[in-house]
């Protein structure tokens, strides 16, 4: 994986991890990769990877169980899609808002694209 400089790897990590649990690849109760797994597999420090792990059962997404590592916590998929809102709300919509002004597009023509992909995505078999 290749990790940007513009925020901490720990971070990335955590919601490289997180899009699993949204996804549903992980699901509530299923074992995380320990810090060492992850370490190899993402060539990073261990102690990074532990970080990572450690920022996911802060935030609730995973729960640790002492000797036998990190879980999937039950409410784990619903708390990670309300801090996804929560980010997209606050960063990701005023960057679109301002791309809309700029080049003059609006609400409506966001409900049409959103419409037609709608319909092209009930088309694919």
């Amino acid at each position: 994986m290749r990790f940007s400089n513009e925020r901490p790897i720990f971070m990335q990590i955590a919601e490289l991890i997180e899009k699993d649990i949204l996804s549903g690849r992980l699901r509530p109760g299923d074992r995380l990769p320990s810090a060492r797994e992850l370490a190899v597999s993402l060539e990073v420090n261990p102690n990074t990877a532990a970080r990572s792990l450690q920022s996911l059962a802060d935030g609730g997404l995973a729960r640790c169980e002492r000797g036998t590592g990190y879980f999937v916590d039950d409410g784990g998929a619903e708390l990670a899609r309300a801090e996804r809102r929560r980010r997209f709300f606050e960063a990701d919509l005023p960057g679109l808002w301002k791309s809309m002004d700029e080049l003059g597009l609006g609400i409506d023509d966001l409900t049409r694209r959103w419409a037609e992909r709608a319909s092209a995505e009930r088309k694919i078999p």
